[in-house]
Formats: C-alpha cells, structure tokens, sequence
C-alpha cells in the first residue's frame, strides 16, 4: 500500500465484491411479495458506485496501482486484489450503469417477472455485479475462472428470468456457448499452471517472460494464448462467435438485455486486456500474432454485426446485433496493441456501457407504449407517447453513429488516431467508415419511424393508456448526462485510462 493511498481505500476492492455478495445472500431472507430486495439491490449499487468514485479519486491523483493480499498471505498461496486508476474507473461506470438500468426498467421487471420469484432476478443481479467486480480487480487468474462461471450462470438466469419460450431457449444457446468458452479457459489455465506453477499474473508474467526469452514451451504457450483468447472472445461475443446473443438480449425482460448488453460482456473483454498486459505482457501476444488475430475478427464483426442489425425487423434485436458491432470497435483497438489503441478501446467499452443500456431502456419504454409491439413498423409515432424514451433512443443513434458531442464520437476519433500508429492504418479507418455508414443506415431509419406521426388511424387503446413508469425520465436524464460527459470530457477521462495502462502491467 503507497502512503498517498488511505487504509480505506485500500480496502475497497474487497469490501465492493463483498457487500454484493452479501446483498446476494440477504436478498431470500427478506419478504419475497414487497420491493424490499429491489431496494436493497439497487442501494448496494449505489453504495458500491460511491466506494468507487471515492477509490478513483485517490488513485488517479497518483496515477499509482497497488495490491490486497486477501487474509494477507502472501504468494504463492495468497490471493490478491490489484486496483488503479482504470479498475476504479471500470468500477464506476459498471456501477453508475446497472444502477441506472434497474432504475429506468423497474417497470417491465414488475411486469415480465412475477412477484413471488423478482427476488432470484435480484439475487442474480447481486451476482453479477460482484463477479464483474471480481474480474476487474483479481489478480489471480483462477479466481478470474471462478467468478467468470458466476457471471455465466446468473447471466443465464436474468436471461431466463421473463420464463417464455423464448427467453428459455435463448438462455440455453447461450448457456451453451459460455460453456464452451468456458472450457477453453479452464484448459489454458491448467497449461499455464503446469508451465509456470503460479496463478497470480504478475508472476506468471515473470516466468512467462523468461520462457520466451530463452525460447522455451512456445508451442504450449501458443496454445494456451489462444485458448485463453478465443474462449474469452466467446463470452464476449466476438464474431463469429456472437450469434446467441440476438436472441438472448432480444427477447429478455428489458433490464436484462440493459446488464447483458452493457456491462457482462465488458467484464470478459477487461479481463482479456488484463491477460494480455499482466499475464503475457504486450510484447509476447504481439510475437504469437494473437493481435492480429484480434485486429481481423474486430473489423469483421464491425461490418458483420452492422450489417445484421440492418436486416432486422424487430427494435431490440436490432439493437442486439448493434453490440456484436461495438464489441468489434473495443477489439479494434485491443488489435491495434498500441497504448493508444488499447486506450481507445478501454473509451469504447465505457461508452458501450453507457449508451447501450439508454438503447435497450428507450427500446423498453417505446414497446411498451406501442401495444408491446416489437417490430420496427409498429412503433411509429412513439416518440409522442413517451417522448424521454425517444429522446433517449435517437441520443443512442446519435453516439452509435459517431455525431460530434455525442459518446460514440470520442470514441471512434480515438481509435482513428490510434490506427495511424499502426501498420494496419489503412484498414482501421476504411472499416471505421464504413461500419459508421451501416450504423447511419439502420439506427436512421429507426428514428424516423418514432418520429413518423401515425395516420388517421386511432392508436390502440392498449398503447394510449400505456403509463410512462415512475423514476424512468430520471434514469434516462442520467443516461443522457453520461452520454454528454463522455463526447464532451474524454480528454480527462483518457488521461485516467492512460494512467491505468501504465500501471496495469
């Protein structure tokens, strides 16, 4: 512990992942009929989200990281925590993110979830955020595994929590797939384990680094980078491996899809840089050509991605889709193995986390006044019936297009000037454009159907008396504000990712 950095700071890391688990654990003791697990899930959030403004204050005013050694053992039998300014950072946001989409969703969780079982959709909840607190401070990489399948199972469960048909069976695909990936991992961290004999990073890194130094186990080395890589890249689907998350973000309860979308597969992708700079280190991935590898599959799903979204008739599987495209911006600058393009990565998945979750809420409130009618034709002249739904869903466009004040825009500036750093200079930007044009030719149109009046036929009775939910154009100002202090302010919040990076390692 530095002096610069107080005792109770030093302790936030754990006492995050420990306070949502413990909400996770009260959650069944409280009466399963009242709010009461709602209130309790949501202040937890909150407290949490405070706990990691507190922590990046003293952080970033040092740009240093440190280490908790949990029961101070320490290594090679110790486990142990790492924060900085980027996991404080990460935490934040994450935080700031969930809260707000339980906030502005309350409303269709009420109606999607009946009463006697809201309280396992609030455990899992719990469950999440703890496990994305676990990967964005651990430093040890089996404790990574453990949470990742915590991450994967409530997951799951929020996705099978509407209990239809379809949730079902979206939430099995899906279950499939994280299994996959998971195996994948699990397999990497034996080889690892058998090569280093360590499980923190930092260690591993050590030994790591002095096998490639003297040219050593590079075939199982090789092998355990991409397996690491590729069963990561599944959970945070990555193309071509995506495909089950139209459906399970599609078709889940509306704050659901919100945590899916924006922050669960965030948690994955995190972990991957931290693999890369505190496991491997940048040097050894840019060696085993892992980065160029990353670098193909993130344009890829740039295009891809966007180029499905077009074809959908449905709001929020368009929407769905959308994020295996952002998915491929944050591994366009994970590819570019630059500190620049690392960085505007780390930018992106703020504002994924940020404006994706306004995406799905606006999506939420413009069904819902619609006759909970999906498709894109049946919204027309939403905006007029919950106009903080519209306004929230064409200031989603506008970041996801990249217009200028907006997130988005910080974000795709950032990784245009870092493909300049590289030799796939020419790439980068001729798939930023054109995956900027699709973004422009689906989201545009969208916009214009909500603010396309409806003929001279009546609404449907059931769309007219349609209630706009209490708290929800609060939820959505918040969104909003996020969405405006990351396209106005991202030179500071650069500067604090910048000072993240440096310390990662």
């Amino acid at each position: 512990m530095t002096e610069a950095i107080g005792p109770f700071a030093y302790n936030i890391p754990f006492f995050s992942i420990f306070l949502a688990m413990l909400s996770a654990i009260a959650v069944p003791l409280l009466p399963r009929t009242s709010r009461t697990a709602e209130r309790l899930t949501m202040a937890v959030t909150a407290l949490v989200g405070v706990l990691s403004a507190y922590l990046l204050a003293n952080v970033a005013g040092t740009g240093e990281s440190f280490t908790f050694m949990m029961g101070h053992f320490p290594a090679p039998w110790g486990n142990e925590l790492r924060a900085g300014p980027l996991e404080a950072l990460l935490a934040l946001f994450f935080c700031a993110s969930m809260f707000l989409s339980l906030l502005g969703n309350a409303g269709s969780t009420e109606e999607d979830i009946p009463a006697e079982r809201r309280y396992l959709f609030c455990v899992m909840v719990n469950l999440i955020l703890s496990s994305l607190l676990a990967l964005i401070y651990t430093n040890d990489i089996f404790t990574a595994y453990v949470f990742i399948e915590i991450n994967t199972i409530a997951a799951c469960a929020v996705v099978a929590a509407k209990d239809c048909g379809e949730t079902v069976r979206a939430a099995l695909r899906y279950l499939v797939m994280s299994l996959v990936g998971s195996g994948l991992i699990l397999i990497s961290i034996c080889l690892l384990y058998d090569l280093t004999g360590h499980l923190l990073m930092q260690h591993m890194r050590t030994s790591i680094a002095e096998m490639t130094a003297a040219g050593r186990h590079t075939l199982p080395l090789t092998v355990s980078l991409i397996l690491m890589t590729t069963g990561l890249a599944v959970k945070s689907a990555l193309y071509p491996f995506g495909s089950w998350l139209p459906d399970a973000h599609g078709n889940a309860t509306n704050a659901s899809s919100a945590i899916l979308s924006g922050l669960v597969l965030k948690g994955h992708i995190f972990l991957i840089i931290k693999v890369f700079f505190r496991v491997f280190g940048t040097d050894t991935v840019r060696l085993l050509h892992m980065d160029s590898a990353l670098l193909f599959f993130g344009m890829a799903g740039m295009v891809m991605g966007s180029l499905h979204a077009l074809c959908q008739t449905s709001l929020k599987r368009m929407i769905a889709w959308s994020s295996i495209a952002q998915v491929g911006y944050i591994f366009l600058g994970i590819g570019l193995n630059t500190a620049a393009g690392i960085a505007a990565g780390c930018l992106h998945i703020l504002v994924h986390a940020a404006v994706k979750p306004m995406l799905f809420t606006a999506a939420g409130g413009l069904i819902a006044v619609s006759g909970h009618k999906k498709e894109l034709q049946a919204l027309r002249g939403a905006f007029y019936r919950n106009r903080w739904a519209g306004v929230g869903l064409i200031a989603g466009a506008c970041s996801m297009i990249g217009i200028p004040t907006f997130a988005g825009f910080a974000s795709k500036l950032n990784l245009a000037m870092a493909s300049f750093e590289s030799p796939a200079v020419l790439q980068g930007l001729v798939v930023l454009a054109l995956s900027t044009l699709l973004n422009a030719l689906y989201y545009i149109p969208a916009a214009i159907v909500i603010l396309t009046p409806q003929s001279d036929a009546a609404p449907s009775p059931s769309a007219a008396v349609e209630p706009v939910p209490p708290f929800y154009g609060g939820a959505m100002a918040a969104f909003l504000a996020l969405n405006f202090l990351l396209g106005l302010f991202y030179d500071p919040i650069m500067r604090i990712i910048g000072q993240g990076l440096a310390v990662l390692g």
